[in-house]
């Protein structure tokens, strides 16, 4: 279990550093899928990882690592390009925090014993927030455009930067997929193929971008109510 889960975080690093490329390139639709991606592969490894009996330091250690490439690096590579144009002092600077907050993120993360986090994160998940700035990115660009952007969505896009790093590093608690699982209870495979069916046909009629944000979005504001109600009742 440990060797697939680990494989799998791999795949979740090779996303991220694709990503990267595709920045560099200035494909902003292939950039942020491979982060979406990521976010997908993520989620998957770290569901194996609890299914092993002896939980392994090694990728514990590797998760972190390789999230800091695939959703601090990458997403800020991703950014600084989109926006750096009318904005590249305070891109670069907005970025550099928010890099800096996510690295600060996984840092305690790795350091808090795991007994405090039976259904909850304390700050918002990196995958979180690399795909909320993926998603966005997903709205208003579609694979190879460096035309400029309207002066009002660089500004936009670093004042989410900044209030995505301020969560990262907060107290505020918000849902890990156990507490998810709990939250959906019976619910959670019918919600996971109503998930899947919703994707598919934004997919189609090519608003992934609109649905993949709506989702992030969805789950940074309920998220710290649900943890609240779960804890409340026990």
């Amino acid at each position: 279990m440990n060797f697939l889960a680990n494989s799998i975080t791999v795949l979740s690093l090779i996303s991220g550093f694709v990503s990267i490329i595709f920045s560099l390139e200035s494909h902003f639709t292939f950039a942020s899928w491979a982060i979406i991606l990521s976010v997908l592969f993520d989620g998957l490894d770290g569901q194996i990882a609890r299914k092993n009996p002896v939980p392994s330091e090694f990728g514990k250690e590797l998760d972190s690592l390789v999230d800091v490439v695939s959703f601090g690096i990458a997403p800020s590579v991703l950014g600084y390009i989109f926006v750096y144009r009318q904005f590249y002092f305070w891109a670069t600077l907005a970025l550099f925090i928010y890099l800096f907050c996510s690295v600060m993120r996984l840092a305690k993360y790795n350091i808090t014993p795991k007994e405090k986090l039976a259904n909850y994160f304390y700050g918002l998940p990196t995958t979180v927030s690399g795909g909320i700035l993926a998603s966005l990115i997903l709205i208003y660009r579609k694979g190879k455009d460096i035309s400029p952007l309207p002066q009002s969505i660089p500004i936009v896009f670093i004042f989410i930067v900044l209030f995505l790093a301020f969560l990262m590093v907060s107290r505020v608690r918000y849902l890990n997929l156990d507490g998810l699982k709990q939250f959906l209870g019976k619910k959670t495979k019918f919600t996971v193929l109503i998930l899947i069916i919703l994707l598919i046909q934004a997919a189609f009629f090519r608003k992934a971008g609109v649905t993949l944000f709506t989702l992030f979005l969805i789950y940074l504001l309920f998220s710290p109510f649900v943890v609240k109600r779960l804890n409340n009742t026990h």
